[in-house]
């Protein structure tokens, strides 16, 4: 068929689905690099991943492009259809930032994301942040302006202009407004815990399990919550992540302590959730609005539902306990399954964030929010990083950092450019407590089901009520509809203060 005989929305299609072949393939040189690129390629896989990006970027912002977009607005009876009205609405929305953006600021982003991510990784080894601060301070200059092409509201910041990319409307002002009132309710929460007459075991936290046990636990846990192996996979990386092309290729990584279980297992099980919501996305969509995750808040509320409500939930290790022993072997048996679910939510300040308990996780998140966005405001230098970072740790958290690695080196994010990203971990724990109550309102006997292994009523419950959907509604819009409240803190307390304080006898 011609491309004079396609209607317009067709036309558009084709267009969108093009693009993202294009961009998809560069997720892919993404995960190679990550994961078993030789370090000799990196100068050329950054000029590979650039050019990409030129290319995509290039053909998001042409005239062509917005010439299909109008085009489709203009057709009445294509409009007509509420599903092709949210696709287009999306499409405008993602054509109108690309046009903002010269195709050589982007160019050069994905060039200097792709070197400093090696630089990171090199001085993350080492513990030495001077090492990677001028990398970190090419990419904020870089983000600076990519924020004042993008523009912000009067009364807004620079950093508003970058959280948009991740979580549509998202504003520094609204962030602090719900972690202001949040971060003293949790500090009281994790100052009661530790001084309880009850103090859970951890003693399964520090127990040896070999890598490659570990390999195969993580995999059958991933594959009985529901990832499908067949259109994914899981490999091991410095940094865990998920990524992929589409639905049908999901590229999953997890990392692994030979003494701690729980880390491997609570990392899978977290880009697991990821990596379900990518396959549960609609094929017949693909490359479109309508194919794609609705925000980085709403794809988190995912992968934390399962790797929390799910994955530290007693019922989970009901049925856990007994595949244990199966699977690792040793003398785990000694652990009884009160040891295992203990282990599993002990709260303890610690350093590292992605090894975070529940109660203290969003703290850790509360530390780069501050930090990024005196950054990218200019309050900040990069040099100081280190310290202020370190200060923070103290003041939330009552730790003295001891070193970079477990310090400001210990995440990927912001030698991918991503600022403006981490507040999207703590709107992904309040959409995901909030969510869950609602999915267990709905579907009675849900967590009892869990100790039966019986995982596919949520995981169908989430393709349903948010997979399936696309772009189609915005975030606030969608936990409104699904829940019938906008979004709340009071869940996620509810949850946590429901689960850790019997648990530590108060």
């Amino acid at each position: 068929m011609s491309s004079t005989a396609l209607s317009p929305l067709d036309a558009l299609t084709i267009h969108l689905q093009e693009t993202a072949l294009l961009s998809t393939s560069n997720n892919l040189l993404d995960w190679d690099q990550e994961t078993t690129m030789p370090s000799g390629g990196l100068e050329w896989r950054a000029r590979q991943q650039a050019l990409i990006a030129r290319i995509v970027h290039e053909r998001a912002s042409s005239i062509e492009r917005g010439d299909l977009i109008a085009s489709v607005e203009a057709d009445r009876a294509a409009m007509a259809d509420a599903a092709t009205m949210a696709l287009v609405r999306e499409a405008r929305r993602d054509y109108e930032k690309a046009t903002k953006l010269p195709s050589s600021l982007v160019e050069e982003m994905a060039k200097t994301s792709s070197m400093a991510k090696h630089e990171w990784a090199e001085a993350r080894a080492a513990s030495d942040f001077k090492r990677f601060a001028p990398w970190l301070e090419r990419l904020v200059g870089l983000l600076r302006a990519q924020a004042d092409c993008y523009g912000f509201s009067s009364g807004g910041e620079r950093w508003d202009a970058l959280a948009d990319l991740y979580e549509p409307g998202c504003t520094a002002a609204y962030v602090a407004g719900v972690f202001d009132p949040l971060r003293p309710r949790l500090q009281k929460l994790i100052a009661d815990l530790g001084s309880a007459r009850v103090q859970p075991s951890n003693a399964f936290n520090d127990y040896f399990v070999s890598i490659e046990k570990q390999e195969k636990l993580s995999r059958m846990v991933a594959e009985s919550i529901g990832f499908d192996f067949n259109r994914g996979r899981l490999d091991r990386s410095t940094h865990p992540f998920c990524g992929g092309t589409h639905c049908n290729d999901v590229r999953m990584t997890t990392r692994y302590s030979e003494r701690c279980v729980n880390d491997a297992l609570g990392s899978t099980m977290h880009e697991s959730g990821h990596g379900i919501y990518e396959q549960g996305l609609p094929f017949s969509r693909i490359g479109t609005p309508l194919g794609e995750a609705i925000s980085l808040g709403i794809h988190e509320s995912q992968s934390r539902m399962w790797e929390n409500q799910v994955g530290r939930s007693r019922s989970f290790w009901n049925w856990l306990t007994p595949r244990m022993g199966e699977l690792i072997g040793g003398d785990v048996s000694r652990f009884s399954q009160e040891d295992l679910y203990s282990a599993a939510n002990v709260v303890e300040p610690g350093f590292i964030r992605v090894e975070a308990d529940e109660a203290t996780y969003n703290l850790h998140v509360m530390v780069r929010f501050e930090i990024e966005r005196a950054v990218i405001g200019g309050s900040l230098e990069v040099a100081g990083i280190p310290a202020e970072w370190n200060r923070l740790y103290k003041e939330l958290l009552g730790l003295e950092v001891p070193d970079d690695r477990r310090g400001c080196l210990q995440d990927i994010h912001w030698s991918m450019g991503a600022m403006g990203y981490f507040p999207t971990y703590t709107l992904g724990n309040l959409y995901a407590s909030q969510f869950f109550e609602a999915a267990c309102e709905q579907l009675p006997g849900l967590v009892d089901g869990f100790t039966r292994g019986e995982f596919n009523g949520l995981r169908e419950w989430l393709r349903a009520n948010i997979h399936a959907h696309g772009r189609r509604f915005a975030p606030a819009e969608l936990v409104q509809q699904v829940t019938g409240k906008p979004l709340s803190a009071e869940p996620l307390m509810r949850h946590l203060e429901g689960k850790l304080r019997p648990l530590y006898g108060i």
